[in-house]
């Protein structure tokens, strides 16, 4: 599959212009969760400089990795952008502060405030909650204003909302875009991170301005190793 990464960048360009999307206002995404760091050059050989990773280890890994290898393709731009998509957990943030250029999946006052010691006016997103599953990251619809205002309160540069769709399919996720991108609209926020492959087209529509793609450009992810039973 990895030969085929720039093909299939092309297959997701397409997927977003037919949806009604402006290939040079929304942004990809390239979700390389649980693949090694030659998925991630190969993205950046596809023009995706925007790459998208779950796990604080596998992010610094991986971009420790492109560090060291030098890696910056004329097609993606220059160095890759770090985009942070898991839950944060906040004694993870020192390790991340030095590799992270967005921070996703702020959801909570607790880690907008260690971001902002750790990495003043850093880029965040604020991540909202579409289910009423409190497991689920991301604050609820009503108090992402008020998380924005404490965000913002602590130097943070935030430019956004992110959410995942619900459940049920791609059409499930229709209102909970939408208002999403109403709550962006009335804050003044110009970023939107909605869709990820299999309902990227529902998020452009509905006024996506990043969509983060893993399956679509690198294939089936491979399972994680099961952890090893610890002793009696």
């Amino acid at each position: 599959m990895i030969d085929d990464v720039a093909a299939r960048a092309d297959v997701v360009r397409g997927r977003i212009a037919a949806a009604g999307g402006d290939l040079d206002r929304v942004r990809v995404v390239a979700v390389t969760k649980g693949f090694g760091a030659d998925h991630a050059t190969a993205a950046l050989g596809a023009g995706l400089i925007d790459l998208g990773e779950n796990y604080a280890a596998e992010l610094t890994a991986k971009a420790a990795a492109l560090r060291a290898a030098d890696f910056r393709p004329a097609a993606a731009g220059g160095s890759p952008r770090w985009h942070f998509i898991g839950r944060v957990q906040r004694n993870k943030v020192p390790a991340l502060v030095a590799d992270v250029a967005v921070w996703q999946t702020v959801d909570r006052a607790e880690v907008a405030a260690e971001i902002a010691r750790r990495s003043p006016g850093s880029v965040v997103l604020v991540q909202v909650n579409l289910t009423d599953n409190p497991l689920r990251g991301g604050c609820p619809l009503d108090g992402v204003a008020a998380l924005v205002e404490l965000a913002q309160g602590h130097g943070l540069d935030v430019q956004g909302v992110m959410a995942l769709g619900p459940p049920g399919g791609p059409e499930a996720a229709r209102a909970g875009f939408r208002a999403v991108r109403a709550a962006a609209d009335r804050l003044g926020l110009p970023e939107r991170s909605l869709g990820m492959s299999a309902d990227l087209e529902v998020g452009v529509e509905e006024g996506s301005t990043m969509v983060r793609v893993g399956r679509a450009l690198f294939g089936p992810r491979p399972g994680r190793a099961p952890r090893r039973p610890r002793p009696p």
